[in-house]
């Protein structure tokens, strides 16, 4: 008959670790559960979901086939991209379902946080402190309830697998162990490449909390990995060790370079010069750190500065150097602040813009794991602080309650930004200025809500802040057409191509309206320029395969139709338009073809 007193004693054991979880559960729903009747957005969504074609379509060979070759988002993310794809096999389009799933990766995220230090330090508050910041921190609200951020959280979760993995290999050490660790770091990188810095991130715990450079026992009873010969030599082992995971991430940096300048998202160095860079970077360093203590004016669009005050970056410096320096002097007193800043400073370092991709001088998304370094040093930091206190486990729970209530309201109010595209962008504008992306982007939601006149305030807006922007004057001319105001469209389309001849959009959309008014010689010198500026323009081709049908010029109308369908292969539209005018025969009169019905 088993011992009832020594299941008791278990169960009281594993009481506050239930109750932990409880509330991290809890509180993470209670910030996130209103989702469910959220929208997508027209930040991103249109690409990697709603306009997507291949994912539309859901899970099939064919759509497998694409996401291990295709790098269209300037990236190489094969396993997000499955992941949006299942969404659509399981829940058609309902955002509120493809919300839900990033929230449940989010919960699963805080659970694993908690449970990975609890094993590697022994500490469960600490370790709660650490995921409840997680779970409830405002600045984690995007990567959460941001559809296109399913790859942040995707990759968060295989990133503490991948630490869990590693944990238990330490413990027990052996080939399967290390290859589990090994497997779950290599799809993490195939959700999102940032895990790159990850192969550091576990040397830092090699130092702490695993205690792998001096052989210390860890929390779980079992001495860490014992390892022969001197400091150096140890440290050299522990690198060496790690030559399987370095190998992945320099295999994930080449593809994520390669990809992102193929698709000219790597902004310039005439546009952003090296200078401005580290400028930028040091600032958002310290600007990172300031969103983290006081959450306010976070927005989906942070406009970069360009030349950043010079008195900000020497302020932000010196900053960084002190803090490093404070770290470095306790290194032995506190080895928990050492490893915290380092993995704050580490893990930031493929996105704090050094090497520039998109116009955005930092982005919340980009805190998701490295604020855990700032967590470490907040929970751990805090306990030390309070350890001779007389009354300190009344005020901490104080102070550790109006923190965590305080988090939860800000970040509730801050998942209700991310409502719709108008409510999104409204909020943006709000919180920061000069943001011509926000006023495009509200223009945009305006104009598919049928608020054209509201539409066009906000893009003339944007480009009183930033005249040279193609989209603007795109999504002006459009809202002026949606206004019935075409002439004035027209003449729209045509002030704007004096100024800027190189606009291959505005062309191509000029020769559809043209075409639409049946003024077709004026619309077939546009569509041709459409596509000598841009020859991969297939749509283009297929507007110009109208115009020429309509003209009668039907053979050199097919010519254009069939180049539409070599560049993109599932052109539908092309695809009907060629089939009908081959069934026509030649005969014109009666044949009725499509243009874009969005431009």
């Amino acid at each position: 008959m088993p011992d009832s007193s020594v299941d008791k004693k278990l169960i009281l054991n594993a009481r506050p670790e239930i109750m932990v979880c409880l509330f991290l559960v809890i509180a993470t729903l209670a910030v996130y559960w209103q989702v469910r009747n959220h929208s997508f957005v027209n930040f991103d969504d249109g690409m990697y979901v709603t306009d997507n074609y291949h994912v539309r379509a859901g899970l099939s060979p064919q759509s497998v086939k694409w996401v291990l070759t295709e790098t269209e988002a300037a990236n190489w993310h094969p396993l997000t991209r499955l992941s949006h794809m299942l969404d659509v096999q399981l829940f058609g389009m309902n955002a509120g379902a493809h919300h839900m799933t990033s929230m449940f990766f989010h919960l699963a995220n805080t659970l694993l946080l908690f449970f990975v230090f609890k094993r590697m330090t022994g500490c469960l508050w600490q370790s709660g402190i650490v995921a409840a910041l997680f779970a409830l921190h405002p600045l984690h609200v995007e990567s959460v309830a941001w559809v296109s951020e399913r790859k942040d959280v995707l990759s968060a979760f295989f990133w503490l697998l991948t630490m869990g993995g590693y944990v238990l290999y330490v413990e027990r050490p052996g080939k399967i162990r290390f290859l589990i660790a090994l497997l779950f770091f290599a799809l993490g990188l195939m959700a999102k490449p940032m895990l790159v810095t990850l192969p550091f991130v576990l040397l830092l715990m090699d130092y702490w909390p695993l205690g792998r450079l001096g052989g210390k026992m860890m929390p779980s009873g079992i001495i860490a990995q014992p390892v022969t010969g001197g400091q150096g030599a140890l440290i050299l082992r522990l690198v060496i060790e790690k030559i399987p995971f370095f190998a992945l991430s320099a295999a994930s940096c080449w593809v994520t370079i390669h990809a992102q300048q193929g698709k000219g998202a790597v902004g310039s160095l005439e546009r952003f010069p090296i200078v401005v860079r580290v400028a930028n970077a040091l600032v958002s360093y310290v600007k990172y750190i300031a969103k983290t203590i006081w959450p306010q004016n976070l927005a989906a669009y942070y406009p970069h500065p360009g030349i950043v005050s010079w008195w900000w970056v020497l302020g932000a410096g010196l900053l960084l150097v002190a803090v490093s320096i404070l770290a470095i002097r306790t290194i032995r007193q506190f080895p928990w602040f050492i490893v915290g800043w380092l993995w704050y400073l580490g893990t930031l370092v493929p996105v704090i813009g050094l090497m520039q991709v998109g116009a955005q001088a930092m982005a919340d998304r980009y805190t998701y794991l490295p604020l855990i370094g700032l967590f470490i040093i907040t929970a751990w930091g805090f306990a030390e602080l309070t350890a001779g206190w007389r009354h300190k486990k009344k005020l901490l729970a104080l102070a550790g309650a109006s923190l965590l209530i305080t988090l939860m309201v800000s970040s509730w109010f801050q998942v209700r930004h991310w409502k719709n595209s108008i409510t999104l962008f409204q909020h943006a504008i709000e919180a920061t200025s000069k943001n011509s992306l926000a006023y495009e982007k509200l223009g945009v939601a305006l104009t598919a809500r049928g608020k054209p006149a509201a539409a066009i305030m906000h893009f003339k807006e944007a480009l009183r802040i930033k005249p040279d922007n193609e989209g603007v004057h795109l999504n002006l001319a459009n809202a002026l057409l949606s206004k019935g105001k075409i002439d004035e469209c027209i003449r729209y389309y045509q002030k704007v191509l004096r100024d800027h001849p190189g606009y291959a959009t505005l062309h191509h959309n000029l020769g559809v309206v043209l075409v639409r008014e049946g003024k077709i010689n004026s619309a077939i010198v546009h569509l041709r320029k459409a596509f000598r500026i841009k020859p991969d323009y297939a749509q283009a081709h297929n507007s110009l395969g109208v115009a020429l049908v309509n003209q009668g010029l039907v053979e050199e109308a097919m010519v254009h139709f069939r180049k539409a369908l070599r560049i993109k292969p599932d052109y539908s539209l092309a695809r009907t338009n060629l089939n009908n005018t081959l069934r026509a025969g030649g005969k014109t009169s009666d044949l009725k073809l499509k243009l874009p019905d969005r431009l």
